[in-house]
């Protein structure tokens, strides 16, 4: 377990730092000329650069370990950080976003992978994908307004700079720290009862896959709507905080531990239905406050991405994690480069959260024809 407290470290110091440019990309990215189509250009060439370097991890991870892959990204993610604080102009901006996209795809599956990795038993695996959500949401809770505050005090070149470092010395830290040990790469044997375990693994059913890619599609239009919101210092600090209330939202559901009881299937579905309601309510502009509605959106999220995970944990098998996860960052790549670029090229037509509602039910909608036939009864009606 003591990788696990050590990797749970790394993991919130990258977070924060990543997190941390969520509501200061776009108002950067307008201080140099960029248009709003083409941050959403900007914003979807990051996401599709995810692509190969998924496609890597997934084999790279199974052969060789996780430790590799999450030091890289790091610190590879720290140096374009620092080129990124020189800047001049969308181009280059561009350019860089794009390498970063690239680096920062390993990071993903090899920290999963490994804590995957970390047993065989699937309520301690649950608990350790919840572990992760957890660290992931307490790192995203404070670290937009954090970074909104970090620009409005010291600016956006010495903040790049100041995150980019912050990476680079986590890197460095990680490989003293986090290792891959021989029985964490080799399947051991099973210690759960037969029936909660999963027969040797049948392919998982790629319609499971829609509905990562509507999440982060859904994200992206998040993620590309708050930010134009900031006209001034001020306002960007509080589109900080509107990112912010969507993680406190993700950290309620997180604490509710009797949920871990409710099958993995059950959370995914019924979490991703309440997350297209919330999405519709915002498109219908009722008279609520954006706060409590983002709220909602974040509280549903802290249902599903755990679950999620745990979910093609038991798909998998227990076999090939590091091309299951793998091909899971690819579905969230792709959603998330279609989202912010349909959010650019339509908002003048229709409400972005609208697309945000309709992929989502899509997603649900077709999650139970497959998926649960994959799974023993007990998994997912117990």
């Amino acid at each position: 377990m003591k990788t696990a407290i050590w990797l749970y470290l790394f993991l919130f110091v990258a977070f924060f730092d990543l997190h941390a440019q969520y509501p200061i990309l776009t108002p950067f990215a307008i201080s140099i000329g960029a248009a709003p189509s083409f941050i959403g250009l900007m914003m979807g060439i990051y996401s599709i650069t995810h692509l190969p370097g998924n496609l890597i991890a997934g084999y790279g991870v199974d052969r060789y370990g996780s430790r590799l892959f999450i030091v890289f990204s790091l610190l590879a993610a720290g140096i374009v950080l620092l080129f990124q604080a020189g800047v001049t102009n969308p181009w280059q901006l561009l350019v860089l976003r794009s390498i970063s996209g690239f680096v920062l795809a390993f990071l993903s599956p090899a920290c999963l992978s490994l804590l995957a990795r970390m047993t065989n038993d699937r309520t301690e695996q649950g608990k350790l994908m919840a572990g992760n959500g957890l660290v992931h949401t307490l790192a995203s809770v404070v670290s937009p307004a954090a970074g909104a505050y970090l620009v409005a005090k010291i600016g956006f070149t010495t903040a790049f700079s100041l995150l980019g470092w912050i990476l680079i010395g986590t890197a460095l830290c990680a490989i003293f720290f986090i290792r891959d040990k021989r029985e964490t790469l080799q399947p051991a044997k099973p210690t759960v009862k037969p029936a909660t375990a999963v027969s040797a693994a049948a392919p998982i059913p790629w319609l499971i896959y829609l509905l990562p890619v509507a999440l982060s599609c859904a994200q992206g239009i998040l993620s590309f709507e708050l930010p134009l919101l900031a006209k001034t210092q001020q306002a960007m600090l509080t589109t900080g905080l509107l990112f912010s209330v969507v993680s406190i939202g993700a950290l309620i559901t997180l604490s509710l531990l009797f949920l871990n009881r409710v099958s993995a299937f059950k959370r995914t579905l019924w979490g991703s239905l309440f997350l297209a309601i919330a999405y519709f309510l915002i498109a219908s502009d009722i008279p609520a406050p954006l706060m409590v509605m983002l709220l909602l959106v974040g509280m549903a999220k802290g249902i599903i991405l755990p679950a999620l995970s745990t979910l093609l944990i038991e798909l998998s098998g227990g076999e090939r994690y590091g091309r299951t996860f793998s091909v899971l960052s690819i579905a969230f790549s792709i959603g998330a480069f279609i989202g912010p670029m349909a959010a650019g090229q339509l908002r003048d037509y229709i409400s972005p959260y609208y697309i945000s509602f309709f992929v989502l039910m899509l997603a649900v909608t077709v999650l139970p024809f497959h998926t649960s036939r994959s799974l023993p009864p007990r998994t997912h009606f117990s």
